[in-house]
């Protein structure tokens, strides 16, 4: 399972911590006021049951007492049931039958002995709270009270509880999303340098004043980019230095060369084709200085400006002989792109002499968009790019399946790189896939570069 990210993780503990908490205080609340709730009722019903056994027993010392008449005077309301033990019988109100079954029979028995007691219980899945006093050796009074609106109480309550805590863990939630978003802006703020450090922007720093708190890993960072940056200036300045160096020896050479290569009638066969070799190894010299000349200034970021694309692909296909038919632009795609025009140059005048010499000529020069990038496809007739060579085919020095070796031929092995060094300034990429119909494709993306 694919982990999750920081951000999720610190929200998800801030979320989880806040629902503990405030479950926690939750029950607790609920617990307190349950049982304070509960005491006061009982205390409530007990002072009615005594002051409504007092009306009884007076009621009871009379000569000829009517003890149903003497219940139904008692004002007990919708919530007090009133029951009498007189003498073994028992007595109700006639608007109040199975009243006492609800009385338990332990609960009988202690006031039987002359003891006051309350006990609760429930009957017919609803609680009720019974209340029993004793009147005198032959009479006890009880009083059944439901405690149904307290039940209803209690279940708003705990609603309400649960209702806080969820939205005391979404708070924390939110809580734990704000504060990472803000703890974590530091971190983006490397990451997104970073990400223009590696797409060749050098110029990126982190402000050493945004949080005193990182200033220290600021501090490093710039230095480590400023480090970075002066050893690849120093590795390009040594590259360009070393290649203009070996142009003047090479000129002299090829002019050395070709003035072999004009007397050719007047030498032996072995000189000619000695002669030969060495014009066309002079020929690739110079090729090869020429490319390392192009990566030593390839470093920096494109500088844009508006560029006739189709233009550029159909001077690249003359400068090889090759139909500017090969060139194709989609429909909803305009002809003027925001690109520099150098290395755009390069790209196609680089995949298509790709396709011409291992791809068995190029087959199409297609130009079309990727929502605001444009892309560049070349598709050839060769045989295609091995998958196991495609990761790889764009490195220095790398021709086709010999991947990891310099290889033979006339290639110098620095085209491709060329072209992902290019597409990389535009903060763009390069693919290489299979062409529909048997083939390869070259895809150029180049973000940004589309209105």
């Amino acid at each position: 399972m694919r982990r999750l990210g920081l951000r999720t993780r610190v929200t998800a503990a801030f979320a989880v911590g806040a629902l503990l908490l405030s479950a926690s205080m939750a029950l607790v609340s609920y617990e307190l006021t349950r049982r304070s709730l509960l005491d006061e009722r009982e205390r409530t019903a007990l002072r009615a049951a005594y002051f409504d056994a007092t009306v009884v027993r007076a009621g009871l010392d009379t000569d000829t007492p009517d003890v149903v008449e003497v219940l139904r005077s008692l004002d007990t309301g919708g919530s007090r049931r009133p029951v009498l033990h007189l003498d073994g019988e028992w007595y109700a109100r006639a608007a109040d039958p199975g009243t006492t079954a609800a009385i338990p029979v332990e609960l009988r028995q202690v006031v039987a002995d002359g003891e006051p007691a309350v006990q609760r219980v429930r009957v017919d899945g609803q609680s009720v709270l019974v209340v029993g006093v004793p009147l005198s050796s032959s009479a006890t009074y009880f009083e059944v009270n439901s405690l149904r609106e307290l039940e209803q109480t209690f279940q708003v309550l705990a609603l309400a509880l649960t209702t806080v805590a969820i939205m005391v863990a979404g708070s924390g939630a939110a809580l734990g999303w704000y504060a990472t978003r803000h703890g974590l802006r530091p971190l983006t703020a490397v990451a997104d340098a970073a990400e223009k450090i590696a797409a060749g922007d050098f110029t990126a720093r982190l402000d050493t004043a945004s949080d005193p708190d990182l200033t220290r890993l600021s501090s490093s960072f710039n230095q480590m980019v400023d480090r970075l940056a002066q050893r690849i200036e120093r590795d390009r300045r040594f590259a360009a230095d070393v290649s203009h160096e070996l142009r003047s020896p090479l000129q002299t050479l090829a002019a050395a060369a070709s003035v072999l290569a004009r007397r050719r009638e007047h030498q032996d066969e072995r000189t000619a084709i000695a002669a030969g070799l060495v014009a066309d190894e002079i020929d690739r010299f110079q090729r090869l200085v020429n490319d390392l000349i192009d990566l030593a200034r390839s470093d920096q970021p494109a500088h844009r400006a508006p560029v006739d694309v189709v233009a550029l692909a159909r001077d690249a296909c003359r400068a090889l002989g090759l139909p500017t038919a090969l060139v194709h632009l989609a429909p909803d795609v305009p002809a003027t792109w925001l690109v520099e025009r150098r290395r755009v140059a390069q790209i196609l005048a680089n995949l298509l002499d790709n396709a011409v010499t291992y791809g068995g000529g190029p087959a199409g020069v297609q130009l079309g968009r990727d929502g605001s990038a444009g892309t560049i496809e070349v598709e050839d007739d060769g045989p295609g790019v091995p998958v196991e060579d495609r990761d790889v085919i764009f490195d220095r020095f790398v021709r086709g399946r010999a991947a990891h070796t310099r290889g033979t031929g006339d290639g110098t092995g620095l085209g491709l790189a060329l072209v992902a060094q290019h597409a990389t300034a535009h903060a763009g990429h390069v693919t290489v896939g299979d062409r529909p119909g048997g083939g390869a494709c070259f895809l150029v993306t180049l973000p940004e570069s589309l209105p």
